[in-house]
């Protein structure tokens, strides 16, 4: 028999949830017969498994180890074996702001945010070996919770991402993006000069396979609707060309919203090598060594919250540009403030 206390990661959620965390590897209909043979028992009584857990509860376990260690992913190497050879220098994500439920990165383009493969290091994995380093999670954690974060970045897409060290920390941050109250802006320089500011609806359809988006101006098909505001902090003109320095307020946040939306409308973001334009991006990988979109997510802006959220509340966070977007502006004449 093994006995899980549950602890303040672990509560709010309910049993069957938690038990799908513990042994990943087990399919749902184990856990719903081993609740009904009493073989998984919630504080010595039979369970549902819709229960909310809190914190103190028991779950008891009347299984052989070797079945739940069977049906568990949590083996190999720990995570601070893991955190000792995690990313090279360069997509060592930069730790902007940190309290007991929140923490704060800088993502490095060419860091992925969550893995795509099973082989990858994301900001997820250097996420958790991080705590596991400081100390803040333990590896017996990890088999009931798992830290994550709360706004995605493209790969290549550099800047703020959101994390929640702890449960409560998790789900306040997701639903503050999910009823979007928190206020994200990007930086970003695009081909073209914009005059003025502009707020741009429409419809994206993604297509899975090529990992792809197309912008209208109509409703089509599976589309979903867009808006995207953007607004001109400075034009210039290099290589000949003119562009634009701009500040973006993503309102919904589609899948390669910015990119394809502002190159529908004739402002291609510059080394955006899907949406971009081949002529500017040559210019820029030849002259600045860019070799992918110049995309940043600046800066964060959080309403009035309370619990688990209440050290950031009303603050704003900010997050410095890569070395090669600063370039660019001094190049520019640009100021990046």
């Amino acid at each position: 028999m093994r006995l899980l206390t549950i602890g303040e990661n672990e509560a709010g959620q309910r049993l069957d949830r938690f038990l799908e965390k513990y042994m990943d590897q087990a399919p749902k209909s184990f856990f719903y017969k081993m609740l009904r043979k009493k073989n998984i028992t919630l504080n010595g009584k039979k369970a549902e498994g819709k229960e909310r857990l809190l914190p103190g509860d028991e779950v008891r376990l009347f299984l052989a180890d070797e079945t739940i260690d069977g049906f568990s992913a949590h083996s190999g190497k720990s995570g601070k074996e893991k955190a000792a050879e995690l990313l090279p220098g360069a997509l060592t994500p930069e730790i902007l702001y940190e309290d007991g439920h929140v923490i704060l990165f800088n993502k490095p383009a060419g860091l992925l945010s969550q893995k795509a493969e099973a082989d990858d290091i994301s900001l997820v994995e250097y996420l958790t070996s991080y705590l596991l380093e400081s100390g803040q999670l333990t590896e017996k954690d990890l088999r009931s919770f798992r830290p994550g974060i709360c706004s995605r970045l493209d790969r290549n897409t550099s800047g703020l991402v959101a994390a929640g060290k702890s449960l409560r920390g998790l789900q306040e941050l997701n639903k503050l993006f999910r009823d979007r109250s928190l206020h994200k802006y990007y930086r970003s320089i695009a081909a073209g000069a914009v005059e003025k500011p502009v707020r741009a609806e429409g419809w994206l359809l993604k297509d899975e396979r090529a990992n792809q988006v197309r912008i209208f101006r109509e409703r089509r098909g599976e589309a979903r609707p867009i808006c995207t505001e953007y607004r001109p902090l400075s034009v210039f003109t290099l290589g000949g060309r003119p562009y634009t320095y701009l500040e973006i307020n993503l309102i919904t946040g589609r899948s390669h919203q910015i990119r394809a939306h502002l190159s529908s409308l004739g402002h291609p973001l510059i080394g955006d090598g899907k949406y971009g334009d081949g002529r500017s991006n040559a210019f820029f990988r030849k002259e600045f060594g860019l070799m992918w979109q110049l995309l940043h997510a600046y800066r964060l802006e959080f309403p009035k919250l309370s619990g688990a959220l209440s050290e950031i509340s009303e603050k704003t966070f900010t997050a410095p540009f890569p070395p090669v977007f600063e370039e660019i502006l001094q190049a520019a004449g640009a100021a990046s403030r």
